[in-house]
């Protein structure tokens, strides 16, 4: 009976194992997921200020404040992730020297365009494209990060009989 327990507790540990290794090699395109979820924890640990602004159709509050959930902050990014299963080969890569792009023309996949810009080896700038479309929604944002410099999330977004909204949230790093 020990055995038999035994030989459960490998097989359950190795397919445990496969399948954490199938979704780390399943990472086709840049990882927006991971970059983002390590730049929340090292923001968290460096425990920086930031002013933050906030834009709802034009009228604006700034305040300066300490994030506590970088994760939460940066959902938006997190969400613009390419590498979901499904839309896997959807995206045409061009790359330059300095720019790595992604862009999707498929109307199944609302994120357009993953630009990313590097200086040498060092990530410089990401920039995220996605246009959601339904019979009563249709919403743009546009998504801009530069490292220890600023976040930008812009937001548009047009509900059928009613106006159009505009929304922009600004972390500039201290």
């Amino acid at each position: 009976m020990k055995k038999l327990i035994f030989a459960y507790c490998v097989l359950f540990c190795s397919a445990c194992t496969l399948k954490e290794q199938d979704k780390i090699s399943a990472k086709t395109y840049f990882d927006m997921e991971s970059y983002f979820k390590q730049e929340a924890t090292r923001l968290t640990k460096a425990n920086q200020a930031i002013d933050k602004t906030v834009f709802v159709n034009g009228k604006a509050e700034e305040k300066k404040l300490l994030i506590k959930n970088w994760e939460k902050e940066f959902r938006s990014f997190i969400d613009a992730d390419i590498n979901k299963a499904s839309w896997r080969g959807s995206f045409k890569l061009t790359k330059t020297d300095s720019i790595t792009t992604y862009t999707s023309n498929s109307e199944k996949i609302p994120v357009k365009k993953l630009e990313i810009t590097y200086k040498g080896n060092k990530l410089m700038a990401i920039k995220v494209f996605v246009t959601n479309t339904n019979d009563l929604y249709t919403s743009q944002d546009s998504l801009s990060y530069y490292p220890d410099s600023l976040y930008q999330i812009k937001k548009t977004q047009h509900i059928k009989l009613m106006d159009e909204k505009k929304y922009q949230i600004t972390g500039k790093f201290k």
